[in-house]
């Protein structure tokens, strides 16, 4: 269990860590460490800049900053004064943040000394050079008396921009109440200690990097952020850090199983590795439990607009092992058919989330938020997060995930899911990664698969696990995947390949 939550706001966890760790090791980068006394200190101050740049309650406040100590105090900095706090990461270039500066209408932008070229010309809004921002602050003596307004659980906490299958932004409007539950409850659900120490490689323009930094901050741990460390360098720095619980993605799953065979010497204690984004293949994950004796190997479900749906009780990892696991303590999920009524056990229809984890809905979207964030037909006032996404419930509530609305699809007129091409591909000893495109107007079904095996022995191995009519017109073999900045499977890459473009 966490210590106490400090309310339902985000500045509030850091307040209560404080006023009971104030010297526990708070937050890690390459260049230091904080307690959580020196994080509050250092918010403070930036706090102070803000608020005499005139930065007050509502303001967006646009960062692409590196993920380290310093955004982590400007996080929360900014939501102490009723801001929003609006993170993009660090690598995007000027034709997507034009949509997102426009879309996020900024009172301030915070951003190094290249940043500063990409966005002065996208916005009217003041852009400042962050050293020159931490060297005022570190100047400033701020006292109990800097102002700061009221905030409520219902204010926004944040912005987080989520791809989408469309040019255009889309942000998942968070409020601070909504944070704080989802950040309580999948500390409870995943049982961080205050002993722990998580590495965490993601971007805080992520809010599985985002919701880390709360997290730990709730168990009283610390959290190294890494996102700009070397893929050479991880498996030694979780090492010299003592690294306990690592999140991943697949593809960073498979970079460490490498590291950890080249490199025993340098294995950490890691206790916990929790994933998410896609399937993890069963063979990456034995091997994880097999490099790391007693590290328990966690299944999670989620999306930004609920953050997280569903985990596996990491004492369960080896039960049921094609579930995503059950609803977050306090929360619901259901499975639903078109019209909203839910569906018995063994149903496929569309997950849907209920609890107060589910957010505000769309900033300056209400079309969007109309489509996914919708009434309980049971009771208007609790409003469902509609996912987009389908699966079936057992009879003891696991959930298992079976794709997207995108992802079904009829062939030789059988009804069947990308997801499921892929976990029979995933299943293939020496496949490290699997993305199946459904069949279109140009392409008939098509997998690609990451391995040093050949596309004959990759064949035959799938013909052993799918029926003829799942089998793939096409099957093609990478040796490395395209990723997303996140790391998951560049779906539209591998689609530019298909068309005999690059990606």
């Amino acid at each position: 269990m966490p210590p106490e939550s400090g309310g339902r706001t985000v500045h509030g966890l850091l307040d209560a860590a404080v006023a009971d760790s104030p010297h526990r090791p708070a937050v890690r980068d390459a260049t230091g460490v904080w307690s959580y006394a020196r994080l509050a200190e250092e918010a403070a101050r930036l706090t102070a800049w803000l608020a005499a740049r005139g930065v007050g309650h509502g303001d967006r406040v646009l960062l692409q900053l590196p993920t380290g100590r310093q955004l982590a105090a400007l996080f929360y900095a900014t939501v102490r004064l009723g801001a929003v706090f609006v993170p993009v990461h660090q690598a995007m270039k000027p034709f997507h943040l034009r949509s997102v500066v426009a879309d996020a209408a900024p009172a301030l932008v915070l951003t190094d000394a290249e940043g500063i070229r990409r966005l002065r010309p996208l916005t009217a809004a003041p852009v400042h050079d962050i050293a020159d921002v931490l060297a005022e602050a570190a100047a400033s003596q701020p006292g109990p008396s800097t102002p700061t307004p009221e905030v409520s659980g219902d204010d926004l906490a944040t912005l987080i921009y989520t791809s989408g299958s469309t040019a255009a932004p889309k942000a998942v409007a968070c409020p601070h109440a909504a944070v704080v539950f989802a950040s309580t409850a999948l500390v409870r659900a995943l049982g961080y200690r205050s002993d722990d120490v998580v590495f965490c490689r993601f971007p805080m323009s992520w809010d599985y990097g985002l919701y880390k930094v709360l997290m730990t901050c709730l168990a009283r741990c610390e959290i190294v952020l890494a996102d700009g460390d070397s893929d050479f360098t991880v498996l030694r720095r979780m090492y010299e850090t003592g690294t306990t619980v690592v999140p991943l993605v697949p593809s960073y799953a498979t970079m460490i199983v490498s590291l950890a065979r080249r490199h025993p010497e340098q294995r950490p204690p890691v206790r916990m590795f929790t994933n998410t984004g896609a399937a993890l293949p069963t063979a990456t994950a034995d091997a994880l439990r097999a490099l790391f004796p007693g590290a328990r190997v966690v299944r999670q479900y989620g999306q930004t607009e609920a953050k997280r749906i569903t985990v596996m009780p990491p004492e369960q990892e080896h039960e049921r092992p094609h579930s995503v696991g059950r609803a977050l303590p306090g929360t619901r999920v259901l499975v639903c058919d078109p019209d909203g009524t839910p569906l018995p056990p063994g149903a496929v229809g569309e997950i849907v989330a209920v609890g107060p984890h589910v957010m505000r809905g769309y900033w300056r979207n209400p079309e969007a938020t109309a489509r996914s964030f919708r009434p309980d037909p049971a009771d208007p006032a609790v409003v469902r997060l509609h996912t987009g996404d389908y699966g079936h419930l057992d009879e003891d509530g696991y959930l298992y995930f079976e794709g997207r609305r995108d992802d079904m699809f009829k062939r030789k007129g059988i009804r069947m899911s990308t997801v499921e091409i892929e976990t029979a591909a995933l299943d293939i000893p020496g496949v490290r990664a699997a993305a199946a495109l459904p069949p279109d107007d140009r392409h008939d079904l098509t997998l690609f698969v990451e391995s040093d095996l050949d596309e004959r022995t990759v064949v035959r191995e799938l013909m052993e696990r799918l029926e003829s009519a799942k089998m793939p017109a096409r099957c093609r073999v990478l040796t490395t995947f395209p990723l997303t900045l996140h790391g998951k499977n560049a779906r539209r890459e591998l689609a530019a390949l298909m068309d005999g473009e690059r990606p």
